[in-house]
């Protein structure tokens, strides 16, 4: 039995969960999110694209998507359970029905645009999207990503209204921006990977501070009301848990503890801890759930 955290942020690791279909994979879980009902949607490199999953049981439940995506890369469910995927290869952001409707798709398919060249001029995204989260108005942020080092706002329609970004170290500066997240005040926190570090900013793209003591390659956030739940994909992998202000309330780390590639995060209603893992067969390639304890 592996239990992690400390106090109120204290966790076991069940290794059954979830109960994949006989002769299915999950490959490669890029991410995770978890919509009002407690469905898990697993967005994953293999044949079944997003396969859901009941978060208390475990048991398969549908799947969608088959063929339609390149290579998957970011999730994120809006408060009316619509999906919102990036597709890192086919350079896209859309947005689903729960079923895979396809309702929104922004980008240019198949075509990579750089959004800063080497004179400083901007251009429109993406190249190689990373990840999406949205305000309380449904307006999206997204981060471009791999190939870019840009975040955007673009409308709840999908039409885009701001950007900002360029590559480099200093303040709003990004080294792959890897994923985003909104917290609680409203604040945009972007997961600066390489340059292992956290930045924040308001929503236009202000910056307001940067966390980056003993932060090891951040790639994945879930807000829960004050609490900050963060992915670390440097060696030793692992889960650290912030309050509002950066204090940690609670970490672990390595394989020990049963993150081996950790890259997705998700929570559900009763607190339990779904991470998509990215590694190798029999190595991190596979979904975690944390049962709180």
């Amino acid at each position: 039995m592996t239990v992690v955290g400390d106090g109120d942020f204290r966790y076991e690791l069940d290794e059954t969960w979830p109960n994949i279909p006989e002769g299915w994979t999950l490959e490669l879980c890029s991410d995770v999110a978890i919509d009002s009902r407690d469905r898990v949607f697993v967005f994953n490199r293999g044949i079944h694209t997003i396969a859901v999953f009941d978060a208390d049981t475990g048991n398969f439940l549908t799947s969608w998507g088959e063929g339609k995506f390149k290579e998957p890369h970011g999730i994120y469910i809006g408060p009316d359970d619509s999906v919102y995927l990036t597709d890192r290869q086919a350079h896209v952001v859309t947005k689903h029905s729960p079923n895979g409707e396809n309702l929104i798709e922004m980008g240019r398919r198949d075509y990579a645009q750089v959004t800063v060249d080497n004179h400083g001029n901007f251009g429109e995204p993406f190249c190689q999207p990373s990840g999406i989260a949205l305000n309380d108005e449904g307006k999206m942020f997204v981060s471009d990503g791999y190939g870019n080092f840009r975040i955007h706002r673009f409308s709840a329609s999908g039409e885009l209204e701001h950007s900002w970004g360029t590559p480099g170290m200093g303040p709003g500066q990004f080294s792959l921006p890897h994923n985003i997240a909104l917290d609680a005040r409203g604040r945009v926190f972007v997961a600066d990977r390489q340059n292992q570090r956290v930045q924040i900013f308001d929503q236009e793209g202000g910056f307001i501070e940067e966390w980056a003591d003993d932060v090891r390659s951040p790639g994945d956030f879930f807000m829960q009301d004050e609490v900050v739940f963060l992915v670390e994909q440097g060696r030793p992998t692992g889960i650290t848990i912030y309050d509002l202000d950066g204090k940690i309330v609670t970490r672990w780390r390595g394989a020990e503890n049963g993150t081996e590639a950790p890259h997705g995060i998700w929570l559900d209603s009763k607190g339990n801890i779904f991470v998509a893992e990215i590694g190798q067969p029999g190595h991190g390639q596979r979904m975690r759930k944390y049962v709180k304890v």
